[in-house]
């Protein structure tokens, strides 16, 4: 097996972050061949190479670029687009349109994991409050996206690439507090289905009832069911 460091891109994952997912999605979308090296137990015992890449926060993803390290998802994508900006672009042209993806990205790192972990790491009135707050956001949300088929307008881009892996959570949090995304925020929901139908993401999201059971055991080493 090679050497992260004689590779060109290697992808420090694990199956169910989100945040990977957003690395692998925007990969796709710029058509860069890459080679993954899961972590095995990201909640335990971390590796050497991921507490060596990654010392101050010791979470996936990493990315390797010949051999150096990128962190956090977020900037990842931003590496990934400023570094391969050929074609697709992720981002607009326009500075002012990029300063409101930026804006978006930095709204959805803020709420959107937050709100929805409060939901599966609680029960009772504090999963009824965090419901609350994770419907306040996705209508918010709904703003940014307004009538267009993405948030960038009618491509795919940036602020999708950020969001929609954190959608096949929703599943458990629908069921864990009895809602439904698609009537709370409808435009939302239709934009879920029409990202679930692009091939960069179908391939990259894991499976809903997948995810569904991994939340699940979480929720018992918690104590909370």
């Amino acid at each position: 097996m090679a050497k992260t460091e004689d590779l060109l891109v290697v992808l420090l994952d694990f199956w169910i972050s989100p945040f990977c997912q957003r690395v692998k999605i925007a990969l796709a979308e710029k058509g860069i061949a890459y080679e993954i090296q899961e972590e095995k137990n990201p909640i335990g015992p971390k590796s050497d190479l991921l507490l060596k890449s990654n010392p101050i926060y010791q979470k996936v993803p990493v990315l390797f670029y010949k051999g150096k390290p990128i962190i956090e998802s977020t900037n990842i994508v931003y590496f990934i687009e400023d570094n391969w900006p050929s074609s697709p672009p992720l981002m607009p042209s326009c500075a002012y349109q990029r300063s409101q993806a930026r804006f978006w990205a930095d709204f959805i790192d803020k709420r959107v994991f937050e709100d929805g972990g409060k939901i599966w790491k609680s029960k009772g009135s504090e999963a009824e409050d965090a419901k609350k707050n994770l419907i306040d956001t996705l209508k918010k949300l709904e703003g940014g996206l307004e009538e267009r088929d993405y948030f960038g307008g009618d491509k795919f881009g940036l602020v999708d690439i950020i969001i929609i892996p954190m959608t096949p959570w929703f599943l458990a949090y629908e069921k864990y507090c009895g809602f439904k995304v698609e009537e709370e925020a409808p435009k939302f929901g239709a934009w879920i289905k029409r990202c679930m139908v692009r091939e960069t993401v179908a391939k990259a999201l894991p499976d809903l009832q997948k995810v569904h059971e991994y939340l699940a055991m979480l929720r018992k080493m918690h104590g909370l069911d």
